[in-house]
C-alpha cells in the first residue's frame, strides 16, 4: 500500500502544535501583564478637566487644606467637589481676567455648575464611603497620592481588588491621626505599625470584618 502522508507530515503537525500552544501562552501572557498595567489601571494618567486645576499650586504652595474644596470627606460618602462659589470666593480678587478662569466666570455669570471629569473613579458595583476612611485615620495621599506635587491631577494608585485588600487586611500601618489626614508627606518618629494599632483600638475598628465581600460589594 502507497504511502499517503510523507514522512515529514509528522514533524510538521507536531511543530504547528506547538507554534499554536506557544501563541496562546504568549497572548495569555500578553493579556495578564496588559490588565496588570498602567494603561488599564490609568495609574499616573492625568485626566483632562474645564479647568487646568493644579493642586501642587493651590494645596503646596498656597497650603489650602483639602477640606476647603471637598466639604463634605468627613460626613458623606462623597468627598463632595466645589462649587463654582468656592473657586470665586478667591478668584473674585486674584487672577480676575485670566483667560484658564474664564469657565469659572462663565459658570457663575450663567449659574451653571463646572462638570468636572472624574480621576479615581470606581467601578458601579463597588461601595465606598469617604467619611469612614477618612474618620478612620486613612490619608488623603494614602489613596490619591501626593496631589501636592500635581500639577495637572491623576490617578495615584491603580484601586485594583488587591490593593484594596492589602489595606484591609493590614490597616494599620496605614492609618495616621485625624489632624494629621489631609497631610502630604506625612511621616512620624514613632513605629508606624504601632501608632495604627493604637488607633484602631481608639476608633473601634473592627479588622475581623474589613475583608468580608459585603464590606465593598452591596
Amino acid at each position: 500500500m502507497p504511502q499517503i502522508f510523507p514522512r515529514s507530515a509528522d514533524m510538521w503537525l507536531r511543530l504547528a502544535l506547538l507554534i499554536l500552544f506557544g501563541g496562546l501562552v504568549g497572548l495569555l501572557i500578553v493579556v495578564m501583564v496588559l490588565d496588570r498595567s498602567d494603561y488599564i489601571s490609568r495609574k499616573g494618567w492625568v485626566v483632562r478637566q474645564p479647568v487646568p486645576f493644579s493642586h501642587e499650586h493651590h494645596t503646596g504652595a498656597l497650603k489650602i487644606d483639602c477640606r476647603y474644596c471637598h466639604d463634605s470627606v468627613e460626613t458623606s460618602a462623597v468627598a463632595g467637589l466645589p462649587p463654582t462659589e468656592t473657586c470665586m470666593s478667591c478668584h473674585s480678587q486674584i487672577w480676575t481676567g485670566a483667560e484658564m478662569l474664564a469657565p469659572v466666570r462663565q459658570s457663575l455669570a450663567e449659574d451653571k455648575p463646572l462638570r468636572w471629569n472624574r480621576v479615581a473613579e470606581l467601578p458601579d458595583y463597588v461601595y465606598f464611603q469617604h467619611d469612614v476612611h477618612v474618620n478612620a485615620g486613612v490619608g488623603c495621599e494614602t489613596c490619591h497620592g501626593q496631589v501636592d506635587t500635581m500639577p495637572l491631577m491623576y490617578r495615584g494608585e491603580a484601586f485594583t481588588m488587591s490593593w484594596c485588600l492589602d489595606c484591609h487586611q493590614d490597616p494599620a500601618p496605614r492609618l495616621r491621626p485625624r489632624e494629621a489626614i489631609t497631610a502630604m508627606g506625612w511621616s512620624t518618629e514613632l513605629d508606624r505599625r504601632e501608632v495604627g494599632q493604637q488607633l484602631v483600638k481608639a476608633h473601634h475598628i473592627d479588622t475581623r470584618h474589613l475583608t468580608h465581600c459585603y464590606t465593598c460589594h452591596r
